[in-house]
């Protein structure tokens, strides 16, 4: 590309994207790999808490900062919410203005510095990974813990309160149907954006599989209330091999299956295991009980696995509907799992997903999406690197 046609973007992570283990940093870190591909320069400034500094953004970035994040009751009594309190860096301002580039701010998270005068002619644009006041609310009555859910649901109150600083936005981006005709209710120039994720081709083996597998992040509550309901209610009612698989499983949830032979957890594994864990089961089986976003857990099943299990809440609106087995009660997972297992996953269905995942998340799609809203100026020569 002519250097007189750089084009140049700020992206404000609420996390460090890498690895790209979880929900936010996966869209976060799969975004910013495309967008290097089209030949966008991204300026990557990430808040950091726990996660070391990572080489393998400088492959895809123009330039890498980090900033702290603090933590502690002061920030949780502010009248702002605390994962937006704690996010408020001057050195960050500091950098922001050195230029005149657009603004990407990842989540409602990142948005302090929308308020700041100092940004007010700049072109200012917002990736909605949720609704957040809902998903804290289903956080606040999830949890187990008194104390949680009271900080949940105070929090929820205040983050509905500050959502309408992304109406400064030039332009929000939902990460899913449901979220999009929200935003649209609300604001304008919302687009829907869908989730970045790891592979554009289907990863899919045919065959059969010997086995069920769940996995996600077993430490967080949602994954974890759904594990205890297959374990419970569903695993331990067959007899077909089971196994649930992800980041530190609860005492809790290693007791609930500790007595029954044919299921098995297996603790943080490795990216390589994980992915084979997933591709050479025959269902997997993903519940959940939160109807907030999308869950990037089912693309990753979708794209790399067998046959999908989900209930409603997580296949709705997601365009795979079609393509996924949708089942609410635990005796009708249990009937559905009996015939899912006498098929074979054909050569025929893995040709029909990939058509579907071509039309619905093309990661290059979704650049393109991004590229043509903040930089309109570009002729499709340029677009298409001719």
């Amino acid at each position: 590309m002519n250097p007189s046609m750089e084009r140049h973007l700020h992206l404000i992570s609420f996390d460090i994207p890498y690895p790209a283990d979880y929900g936010g940093v996966i869209d976060v870190f799969y975004k910013i790999k495309a967008l290097f591909n089209l030949g966008i320069n991204v300026h990557l400034h990430a808040y950091e808490y726990g996660r070391g500094h990572a080489e393998e953004l400088d492959k895809y970035c123009f330039s890498v900062d980090y900033y702290i994040r603090p933590k502690g009751l002061a920030y949780a009594i502010k009248s702002i919410p605390y994962i937006i309190a704690t996010r408020n860096s001057e050195r960050l301002l500091e950098n922001l203005l050195k230029d005149e580039y657009p603004i990407l701010f990842e989540g409602i998270h990142t948005c302090l510095l929308m308020n700041r005068s100092e940004l007010a002619s700049r072109k200012k644009y917002v990736r909605a990974h949720n609704v957040e006041h809902d998903y804290y609310r289903y956080l606040s009555k999830s949890t187990r813990s008194i104390y949680k859910s009271m900080f949940f649901n105070i929090e929820a109150r205040k983050l509905k309160k500050y959502e309408q600083i992304i109406s400064k936005a030039d332009a929000i981006f939902p990460i899913s149907v449901n979220d999009l005709e929200y935003f649209k209710s609300l604001y304008s120039n919302v687009i829907l954006l869908p989730a970045f994720h790891e592979s554009d081709q289907i990863l899919s083996l045919s065959g059969r599989g010997d086995y069920l597998v769940y996995h996600g992040n077993l430490s967080v509550e949602e994954n974890e209330k759904a594990a205890l309901f297959l374990i419970q209610k569903v695993f331990s009612r067959i007899s077909t091999r089971c196994i649930l698989t992800g980041k530190n499983p609860s005492t809790k949830l290693l007791e609930a299956a500790a007595n029954i032979d044919h299921i098995e957890i297996i603790a943080n594994p490795s990216d390589r295991q994980i992915h084979q864990l997933i591709q050479e089961a025959h269902i997997n089986v993903l519940p959940t009980f939160q109807d907030t976003g999308i869950k990037l857990k089912l693309l990753k099943s979708f794209s790399t696995g067998r046959f999908c299990l989900g209930n409603s809440m997580m296949v709705k609106n997601t365009g795979l509907e079609d393509l996924c087995s949708i089942k609410e009660e635990a005796e009708e997972m249990i009937q559905e799992i009996g015939k899912l297992m006498e098929l074979e996953f054909s050569p025929k269905m893995i040709m029909e997903r990939q058509a579907l995942w071509d039309q619905l998340f093309s990661k290059e799609r979704g650049a393109h999406i991004l590229m043509n809203e903040i930089f309109p100026s570009l002729d499709s020569s340029e677009r298409d690197g001719r």
